[in-house]
């Protein structure tokens, strides 16, 4: 089987070696104001995601209650618990910083294209996956913030529940209900330019990279870091990954899924969004906080479950093949 690396992966490794070279674009002293450009990116992705979200399959999609809930579990509970389990670890400053960025990673919504995509090659319950991603970004808006909140006030950051969810709410929830507002008018042109839009996303996110990489960059923070931090960061998110994986396969065979939930069940259970992460970074936390540091493990796991996810898809819907022959 010959395997592709994702060329967003490789989009996202060429942004970070840009923001290395140069990062004063990232800075304060740029003609450009990154900041209002990706807020307004922002807006524009999810006022999207509200034109591409069907209020009838919502709707419908409730009916299979049972998997929604796991999922909705697995991503938002299930996560968070994990590494919160771990804290007690946690020595010093720079483990902390870690640490932080493992529980963002956690805290966050699963993601929608991918979980979709590799739910339909393994030809698990695609309906359930479409559900489970488009509401587990919504979900996301409330419950992000909130498991951040318990572990980042009181410390040095400036971190304002108040003045977050009023961000969510104008640059996130405002244009999503807008986008499913107008979804009879402009729903069909979204379906017909999804490509042009998916672009038009992931450029976004990696301004968005290219912004928190080049300030950390500039501001010396990853110059503590070697070679076997970074090779620990990524055992320790390939475990992750794993274990979650096989908790979830093993819960969704207890509960009696279908063969087909099951695999919507691990599928989306065990994604994590890039583009919720990177949007949500820059609405939850200051400039001063090492974003770079805090968006490292999500990068290196969303890497690692498009890579895991996509060939374990891909032997299912080869042994789906096998079994009709």
């Amino acid at each position: 089987m010959k395997l592709k690396i994702d060329s967003f992966v490789l989009s996202i490794i060429v942004v970070i070696l840009f923001a290395y070279f140069f990062p004063f674009f990232a800075t304060e002293k740029s003609p450009i104001s990154l900041d209002i450009i990706g807020s307004i990116g922002i807006s524009l992705i999810f006022f999207f995601y509200g034109l591409k979200l069907s209020p009838e399959k919502i709707k419908n999609g409730l009916r299979n209650w049972k998997l929604h809930l796991f999922v909705q579990l697995s991503t938002f509970i299930l996560f968070p618990i994990i590494i919160i389990i771990t804290r007690p670890l946690i020595q010093t400053d720079a483990a902390n910083d870690w640490w932080l960025g493992f529980m963002f990673l956690a805290a966050l919504p699963s993601t929608v294209s991918s979980s979709v995509v590799m739910v339909s090659l393994a030809k698990g319950n695609i309906s359930g996956a479409i559900f489970n991603a488009s509401i587990s970004g919504l979900i996301g808006i409330v419950i992000t913030p909130l498991w951040m909140g318990m572990f980042i006030q009181g410390s040095q950051v400036d971190f304002d529940m108040g003045s977050i969810y009023i961000k969510l709410l104008l640059e996130i929830l405002l244009p999503v209900v807008l986008g499913i507002s107008m979804q009879k008018y402009w729903g069909e042109f979204a379906k017909a330019y999804q490509k042009q839009l998916t672009l038009f996303d992931k450029s976004v996110i990696l301004l968005i990279i290219y912004k928190s990489f080049g300030h950390s960059f500039e501001a010396k923070v990853f110059e503590s870091i070697d070679f076997l931090t970074i090779l620990i960061i990524f055992i320790l998110t390939l475990v992750l990954f794993y274990l979650i994986f096989f908790v979830t396969g093993f819960i969704a065979k207890a509960l009696n899924f279908s063969k087909e939930d099951q695999i919507t069940a691990q599928f989306c259970g065990t994604k994590k969004s890039l583009v919720h992460g990177t949007v949500f970074s820059k609405i939850l936390f200051p400039t001063s906080f090492p974003i770079g540091i805090l968006l490292l493990p999500l990068m290196i796991f969303h890497a690692i479950q498009i890579f895991i996810i996509s060939v374990i898809a891909t032997r299912m819907a080869r042994e789906n093949e096998i079994q009709k022959k």
